[in-house]
């Protein structure tokens, strides 16, 4: 069976966390994925297609800028998402990684913000699902705890849940990254096995449990 004609694939992605750091405005990126998105559109219109970035801001809204980490990648959030054949945006976040050195509360305030900033974007000005399709703590932090890393998937989980139930734009999200056991050659410090770490098992259980009833309900 050919790929396009397969009912359980969910999506397609451009490419991950795509960036060029030779144009900061966005329009390079942009334009790339105006015409990838044809492209793919052109060879399979039945599934959904999302271009992969983490979120930054660019040029097509700079008063959003203030949202960015102190920096860009050369992507613009807003103006690639509203491609007509981009069915959905996504954001990543790396809080240890964007603010290194930044306190555990600083860098939870700025996810806040960053998902807060994104939902509303998505709803009312791309007008398309939203879906926090990377998040995770890694243990190479110092000061990482088990207990931290449920927290802050917990904390993120509630916002989008709650956002969702509220009728918002956010339709999931998906911690990075989820292994079996037996694949340490993969391990980033993110790995997340399942039958390692029960509590963060849970959670995730959890959420799944509640975002099904929540959309059988709708």
């Amino acid at each position: 069976m050919a790929y396009k004609d397969d009912s359980t694939v969910m999506a397609w992605e451009l490419m991950n966390e795509p960036r060029c750091q030779q144009d900061y405005s966005g329009k390079t990126v942009n334009d790339w994925a105006q015409e990838m998105a044809t492209f793919v559109k052109s060879i399979d219109n039945r599934h959904l297609l999302e271009i992969g970035m983490e979120g930054f801001y660019g040029d097509s809204m700079p008063d959003k800028k203030q949202f960015n980490p102190g920096y860009q990648v050369g992507t613009d959030f807003i103006s690639s998402n509203r491609i007509k054949e981009i069915d959905f945006a996504t954001i990543h976040a790396y809080p240890d990684l964007w603010l290194p050195g930044q306190s555990e509360d600083s860098q939870l305030a700025f996810v806040q913000r960053w998902i807060s900033s994104h939902w509303t974007d998505a709803q009312m000005t791309i007008r398309k699902p939203l879906v926090f399709a990377e998040f995770g703590k890694s243990k190479k932090d110092p000061g990482y705890s088990l207990s931290a890393r449920d927290s802050y998937i917990n904390s993120v989980y509630n916002n989008i849940y709650n956002d969702a139930k509220n009728g918002g734009s956010f339709a999931g999200g998906m911690v990075w990254q989820i292994l079996a056991d037996g694949m340490e050659s993969y391990y980033d410090g993110y790995e997340i096995v399942l039958s390692q770490n029960p509590s963060t098992a849970g959670l995730i259980s959890a959420q799944s449990q509640k975002m099904t009833a929540l959309a059988r309900s709708v």
